[in-house]
């Protein structure tokens, strides 16, 4: 029998409501106050809202919602009921936050802090719902429709589908206002990671050595990190061997390198990036 999901906590539930709010109405801010004042537009389908908005002076809430909510019912076996319904609250209450908001002064007209500060406001309101379940532009359910028919990443096919926004954005704000666009874009994408990935940037590392067991035992003893070994055979050699694999902070990763090459200069190491640790025992232990 297939496994039932498990339904969240009410104080989850709570927390997720808070947070899609509270990250809705930020990128409602972002854009509102910083961004569009100074014809700064974002990506996505809010980029294509911006520009309608302006073409035709309608509410920008009604282009984003409007525009969006097609994408959700069409993509909503892909996406799932919860993301679905996460993220048509979110849309919803940052479409209405930016009618609110229209006539609210801006709080700078220069571009440059318009771009600086909405960029990092609008990235940290995308990652808190993103990070809670949700997402404020549909651009990436019509890449991953797009991605199955023309068989393409869809990260290239966001990139693609934001350089065709950004230069429409040239032809109806002027081409200082693209670049600044594209500026706000990678300002959000930066700060979004770091909403949603944490701060506390985490590398795992693969060591093959002959000296497999004195180097576990020298990174448990010195750095006081758990270590796992993972049976190998060389692919020259036929020999059998174990890897170690461990998974350490950003700041411990230079200590490793050199606990390891102490043991055995020779050693090989191959590190990667790891954007989330769950469950086991990545806990600190003691070092003695």
């Amino acid at each position: 029998m297939p496994r039932k999901h498990r339904k969240l906590s009410f104080a989850q539930l709570l927390a997720k409501f808070i947070f899609i709010t509270t990250g809705a109405v930020l990128m409602a801010v972002a854009l509102e106050i910083f961004l569009i004042p100074n014809s700064v537009i974002d990506g996505g389908i809010t980029g294509i809202s911006i520009i309608l908005s302006e073409l035709s002076s309608i509410q920008l809430g009604i282009f984003i919602f409007v525009i969006n909510v097609p994408f959700l019912i069409i993509g909503y076996k892909q996406i799932g009921k919860t993301f679905a319904f996460s993220t048509l609250y979110g849309i919803a209450v940052m479409s209405s936050m930016t009618a609110y908001l229209h006539h609210v002064p801006a709080l700078t007209d220069d571009k440059i802090l318009a771009s600086m500060f909405g960029g990092v406001i609008l990235g940290f309101g995308i990652g808190l719902v993103i990070r809670f379940g949700g997402s404020l532009d549909g651009t990436e359910i019509v890449a991953i429709l797009l991605s199955k028919k023309f068989h393409m990443p869809v990260g290239q096919i966001v990139m693609i589908i934001n350089v065709f926004i950004f230069a429409a954005a040239g032809f109806v704000f002027g081409w200082d206002s693209a670049m600044f666009s594209i500026f706000t874009y990678y300002i959000a994408a930066k700060v979004m990671d770091i909403v949603v990935e944490g701060l506390e940037e985490s590398k795992s590392v693969t060591i093959i050595s002959q000296e497999y067991e004195e180097i576990s035992q020298a990174i448990m003893d010195r750095l006081g990190r758990n270590t796992t070994f993972m049976y190998a055979k060389g692919g020259y050699s036929k020999e059998d061997t174990q890897v170690i694999y461990c998974v350490v902070s950003r700041l411990e990763l230079a200590k490793l390198r050199n606990i390891v090459h102490d043991v055995d200069p020779t050693a090989f190491l191959a590190v990667e990036h790891v954007s989330e640790v769950i469950g086991g025992n990545f806990e600190k232990k003691s070092i003695h």
